[in-house]
């Protein structure tokens, strides 16, 4: 073959890759998940890709790029394990297999353990609330008041309290956009989970009111069930794991049967405990339901209401001294602030929409 037939094929071939990159889908605006994490996912990858880089020999590279450091288009909730991989900066392995707690390993409902009696009383709250109607084509709107650690100067540095306003699409079936997220005046898409090339359906990455409405309200079904369906992590502890994710649907519109067994679901995990001294974003005092994380040395607390035994909020932070703050240190907290169900991403809830306020937002930041 002569230069100019070898010239003509490279242009060909370049021709050819420019055609079927027009073929394909625009890249979207905020490629990030709807429901979650991923900016403490990405720190936990950021200190995994270091830890990849200090294991190799001197010149050596890393096995993979480095992560840039991404904006989330939405924190709330948050899973309290990804917080505690970054703050840690590393992972260990732990045992399990992943699947529930066994009758032996777990402590069984009434046998008058704080957090199961409390955990009960608030699952019967639950079920007093009515179930609003929501349609396919409406959206789910939260408001929220939530601050947050940034771990990567080495040090944990709190920030302001800042207002986060969601509005969660209800479409059935794999969406591409998930809907809006607005907060420090910006407002930013949401957009179906990485690698979910044809959209994310629902389910725990994206709990519609449909798919939240189909969950198993036996208990011990419940909890079996989130015990095979969420995600695993290297170096989690798997019982906390599935109680993070639990935490992450609590504060939304939620059919009042999926509520209350999530609740007692969750008396069912292993040191799950009560504490009388939990407080929200903003400082409301109420109600708590925690569990440690010996692992990352991290406790995760659910704030309730101490008359209603309405959900407000929760918080994260450190139970040991380390490199990235002193024992107490604020890892994540939010204070959930109004939640309706509206017609359009976008719309404020007005007088005709069934809005649930969750109190005063003058308390003290915690």
């Amino acid at each position: 073959m002569n230069h100019d037939d070898t010239s003509w094929s490279r242009d060909r071939r370049h021709s050819d890759a420019e055609a079927i990159a027009g073929l394909l889908p625009v890249p979207a605006d905020c490629d990030l998940p709807d429901e979650r994490y991923l900016h403490h996912k990405e720190l936990l990858m950021r200190h995994i890709d270091e830890d990849n880089a200090n294991a190799k020999t001197a010149g050596a590279p890393a096995s993979r790029p480095r992560r840039p450091f991404l904006r989330p288009a939405l924190l709330v909730p948050v899973t309290a394990f990804a917080v505690a991989a970054a703050v840690v900066g590393g992972v260990v392995a732990t045992g399990g297999d992943g699947n529930r707690p066994t009758a032996a390993e777990r402590h069984e409902p009434g046998q008058g353990r704080p957090a199961t009696v409390l955990l009960d009383r608030i699952s019967t709250a639950a079920l007093k609330d009515d179930a609003p109607k929501v349609g396919d084509d409406q959206y789910l709107y939260t408001r929220s008041k939530i601050r947050e650690a940034d771990v990567t100067s080495g040090k944990a540095v709190v920030s302001p309290l800042r207002d986060l306003e969601t509005w969660s699409s209800q479409k059935p079936g794999p969406q591409k956009k998930l809907g809006i997220s607005r907060s420090d005046g910006e407002t930013l898409d949401i957009n179906a989970q990485l690698g979910d090339t044809e959209g994310t359906e629902p389910g725990l990455s994206r709990p519609t009111y449909r798919w939240l409405a189909a969950l198993p309200t036996d208990p011990d079904a419940l909890l079996k069930y989130l015990y095979a369906k969420t995600p695993k992590h290297a170096g989690a502890e798997r019982d906390q794991a599935v109680f993070d994710e639990i935490g992450s649907l609590l504060g939304g519109v939620m059919p009042p049967d999926t509520a209350g067994a999530l609740y007692r679901a969750a008396a069912l995990i292993p040191g799950v405990e009560k504490t009388d001294e939990a407080k929200d974003a903003i400082g409301r005092q109420g109600l708590g339901i925690r569990r440690d994380d010996a692992t990352f040395g991290t406790r995760t607390e659910w704030v309730f209401d101490p008359d209603g035994l309405a959900f407000l909020g929760s918080r994260s932070y450190l139970t040991e001294d380390g490199a990235h703050g002193e024992r107490g240190t604020l890892l994540y907290s939010s204070a959930l602030i109004a939640q309706a169900v509206v017609d359009e991403a976008g719309q404020e809830p007005g007088p005709r929409h069934r809005v649930k306020l969750r109190g005063a937002e003058t308390a003290r930041p915690s």
